[in-house]
């Protein structure tokens, strides 16, 4: 999937304009690229329009107008557009219970350590690879950044849907399993062609 590029991105007064209608269909593609896990996670698959709305938001909250700022936002935000034969996911560790938020979160530890979160299609097991540093020995955070790279016969069996497909979470603390729906599956599967 092609990467953003400064020229992708409106002018703040522009988006301003439009932000209201934007909004709404970014919400309705969110939706329909959300997998929620049990009750404390869920994954909301990105692309170029889900990251488009990140960086246009980030500069209307901080009325950000120079250049060279949003350029680097552009650029940061760019490593969550999935890559080819690739998904790419922001997932969140939801804690409703504000006295439970540090809890919670510490029983996630390990999370991100290459095998306690997977996309299954068929039998076969793809692991989710993490973006460092959203979590130490001492503190985790509550948002993570996840790839999962398909190989070429992987993402054709996900595209056609000819195996059933699901997210998969086996931490020692928590396991879970959600399958894909099929309104889901067909809006990812535009991710890998």
């Amino acid at each position: 999937m092609e990467k953003l590029s400064l020229k992708d991105i409106l002018p703040l007064t522009e988006y301003e304009r439009i932000r209201e209608d934007f909004r709404k269909k970014v919400i309705e593609i969110k939706r329909r690229r959300r997998v929620v896990i049990g009750d404390l996670i869920s994954l909301t698959f990105e692309n170029r329009q889900t990251v488009k709305f990140q960086i246009q938001e980030m500069m209307h909250a901080e009325q950000m107008r120079e250049e060279e700022k949003i350029e680097e936002e552009v650029e940061t935000f760019n490593d969550l557009i999935p890559g080819k034969r690739e998904l790419s996911a922001t997932l969140f560790i939801e804690v409703e219970e504000q006295q439970k938020i540090r809890e919670v979160l510490d029983s996630f530890k390990g999370i991100d350590d290459g095998r306690s979160l997977y996309l299954q299609i068929g039998d076969e097991k793809i692991f989710g690879i993490f973006e460092a540093g959203r979590s130490t020995e001492e503190k985790i955070s509550s948002v993570h950044y996840v790839k999962f790279p398909l190989t070429d016969r992987q993402a054709e069996d996900f595209i056609r849907g000819s195996r059933p497909a699901a997210l998969i979470v086996d931490h020692r603390n928590y396991k879970m399993a959600t399958a894909i729906t099929p309104e889901t599956r067909e809006e990812l599967a535009k991710d890998l062609v």
